[in-house]
């Protein structure tokens, strides 16, 4: 369907916009992103209200517990628990009389004293308490508790008060030490309420900021007290109607438009300066996907972990795209990511300033990725300019650096290990949508490659062929701006479906031809068939899309001319008047449909061509180069692809330099 790549795109965007627009910080979370002791980031801010001013957090929490540390709880006496000893002490008659009554008064003694649990001495030691607190009918007594006893200890006074050995066994056979129950505890209602109306005052406001009066200004330094204001500010507007509705909306509006713009931008941008890219839609939905995610990411972290918005690996962004596509792409495409990211954070120009050093920092240090090693070098260099550009940044707000920076910094360790991990995401990127990295070219061009070794084995001839090949098209890509990697890549690759029928070919043969015994059109079948046969072993082994697409391309829908000729000279010796149908000697084809297809095509005849002239001076070579392309350019072998008049002239002039070089005159040695 023709117009299903602009559907395709336009779908992206809208796609890529509502996410964005879904994870974009709502108004019932904050309405303005801001940090103690950080600068504010907006502009003049006036109260639209009566704003009450409360105690800052840290004032608060210092009265709390001045308060806390000083209060007396309230514990209630109950002596009704003591009622069930008393009757066993009362009914036991293993006792006498007075011993009985001298335990009944030992124990009241005990509990006008105050019995009380190991859990409440434990809890009076640790807040060193040595008053409490008792209800007397409407009033509050104090109390001291150097008398109170736990059980153990109370036991242990009986003990030692009676040491008669047969009153002992008397107590022991009652249980005594089992029915002592403490008759002190605390009164857990009454010390809440107590406590919180000590409190209360505390809670209260202490001032008030007037409809219309200043709250803080852009650069103001957000102090406790004023980010106790600004909380408030913020829950007051929630609960207005006009904050909920007309407001929202206005917001909604401007975060459609933020997002509408930033994608514009990224659409605009590869519209008139990536075509490549623009017209390839799986490697644009690959940039909207990559972008995507990372905000995806962010917008999960940044509000569930404090700072947690630096753990974010922003940096593997230009990394990757570097590597799939060109520096200026990736820092576009960073410098967007970073823009619709600077939404969840509070110092937003802190953000921006870190996140864009660090893209470009480590798309510098990663302009072609070859080795792993370079990635971990990546990394340690974004650490590295993340730590100075975070210090530098906090020394010029504060003069200091902060107490958490030292965990911010640990954020800073993980995100740059993150980085290092950027190869796994461009191998998942290239198989999910089919791309091919500069990583995967540069070890496609190996020549320890297992499918360039059984080239080499068993097609030595075509397998010089291809390498001398990919040694010509180098300087020419580089001449017409045109992909070096994928040329060269395409030149080592292009012949291997020659590995079925290697003695069929020339260049592998070793004076028998068996083109001999067979027809002119057997023979073109042959020849022709190592283009497809080309492609199912590219297949098979799995071979980057663009580099199957070179193999069949290579030759285009081109004529083998040689036994075309052939034929065509059988046919007119038996009839001067019959024609010669072309198809049977024809490659499938298409035609170079990119500029580094046709840069094969030209460079693989010139190359084969080159290697029949009787002599190679300057006239002969220029005389070859100029006839191969022209006659190609003439047969519209080149129609269908971009490549122009200029980028052809570049291209002879390369190939007859090149060839020069190689074909040069060796001096005569003298013999010895």
């Amino acid at each position: 369907m023709k117009n299903r790549p602009v559907i395709i795109r336009t779908a992206l965007f809208l796609a890529a916009v509502v996410m964005v627009i879904l994870l974009m910080p709502r108004r019932d979370q904050k309405l303005y992103r801001y940090e103690i002791n950080r600068p504010w980031g907006y502009s003049l801010l006036t109260a639209p209200f009566d704003v009450p001013v409360y105690r800052d957090s840290i004032s608060a929490r210092e009265l709390r517990d001045s308060l806390e540390s000083t209060f007396l709880p309230v514990f209630k006496r109950d002596d009704d628990v003591a009622k069930p000893l008393f009757d066993a002490i009362s009914k036991n008659q293993d006792i006498p009389s007075e011993q009985r009554t001298e335990l009944r008064n030992t124990l009241m003694r005990l509990y006008r004293d105050g019995i009380i649990s190991p859990e409440t001495s434990e809890e009076l030691k640790k807040n060193k308490r040595t008053e409490v607190r008792f209800v007397d009918g409407n009033q509050l007594v104090k109390a001291g508790t150097k008398k109170f006893r736990t059980q153990r200890k109370a036991y242990a006074v009986i003990d030692s008060t009676f040491e008669d050995s047969d009153l002992r066994k008397s107590i022991n056979n009652m249980r005594l030490a089992a029915m002592l129950t403490p008759n002190i505890t605390l009164d857990t209602v009454a010390t809440r309420n107590l406590f919180e109306e000590r409190i209360q005052p505390l809670n209260a406001a202490i001032d008030v900021i007037q409809k219309g009066e200043r709250i803080i200004d852009r650069g103001d330094r957000v102090t406790p007290q004023l980010y106790e204001i600004l909380n408030t500010y913020e829950e007051m507007m929630k609960t207005r109607d006009f904050s909920t509705n007309r407001a929202d909306f206005f917001i909604t509006l401007g975060q459609i438009l933020f997002a509408v713009l930033l994608f514009s931008g990224l659409y605009c941008y590869m519209f008139l300066f990536r075509k490549k890219i623009w017209s390839n839609v799986k490697a644009l939905t690959a940039i909207i996907a990559l972008l995507v995610t990372i905000y995806i990411i962010a917008a999960i972290v940044a509000p569930h972990l404090s700072n947690g918005i630096w753990l974010v690996p922003f940096a593997i962004l230009p990394v990757v795209i570097v590597v799939l596509y060109d520096a200026r792409t990736g820092f576009y495409c960073h410098v967007i990511e970073v823009l619709l990211c600077a939404t969840f954070v509070s110092s937003t120009l802190e953000f921006i300033f870190l996140q864009t050093m660090t893209g470009m920092v480590s798309i510098f240090t990663l302009r072609e990725l070859t080795k792993r090693s370079q990635l971990l070098r990546t990394a340690a260099v974004v650490f590295m300019a993340y730590v100075i550009g975070f210090v530098a940044v906090e020394l010029m707000h504060t003069a200091t650096l902060s107490a958490n920076s030292g965990r911010i910094i640990g954020y800073f360790a993980i995100n740059s290990v993150l980085i290092s991990f950027a190869y796994i995401l461009i191998f998942v990127v290239e198989k999910v949508f089919g791309l091919t990295s500069l990583v995967t070219l540069v070890e496609l061009c190996d020549i320890n490659n297992p499918l360039l070794r059984k080239l080499s084995e068993q097609c030595p001839g075509t397998f010089q062929h291809s390498m001398s090949v990919s040694n010509l098209v180098g300087d020419a890509a580089q001449k017409i701006n045109a992909n070096p990697l994928i040329v060269r890549a395409g030149a080592l690759y292009h012949d291997i479906g020659k590995v079925s029928n290697p003695a069929f070919f020339t260049e592998n043969q070793h004076g028998v031809n068996p083109h001999n015994a067979l027809q002119p059109e057997q023979s073109a079948r042959i020849i022709i068939s190592h283009v497809t046969e080309g492609k199912k072993l590219a297949e098979k082994e799995r071979l980057p899309g663009v580099l199957q697409d070179m193999i069949l391309q290579h030759h285009g829908q081109g004529v083998t001319g040689y036994f075309y000729s052939m034929a065509e000279k059988e046919v007119k010796e038996k009839d001067e008047n019959a024609t010669l149908d072309p198809a049977p000697f024809t490659y499938p084809g298409p035609n170079p449909q990119t500029i580094e297809a046709s840069l094969l095509m030209m460079a693989d005849s010139v190359e084969a061509a080159s290697r029949s002239l009787k002599e190679y001076t300057v006239e002969s070579i220029t005389e070859l180069v100029n006839r191969i392309i022209d006659g190609q350019v003439a047969a519209g072998l080149h129609s269908e692809s971009p490549i122009s008049f200029r980028d052809i002239k570049k291209i002879k002039e390369s190939f007859i330099n090149r060839l020069r070089t190689i074909y040069h005159v060796r001096i005569a040695y003298p013999k010895p």
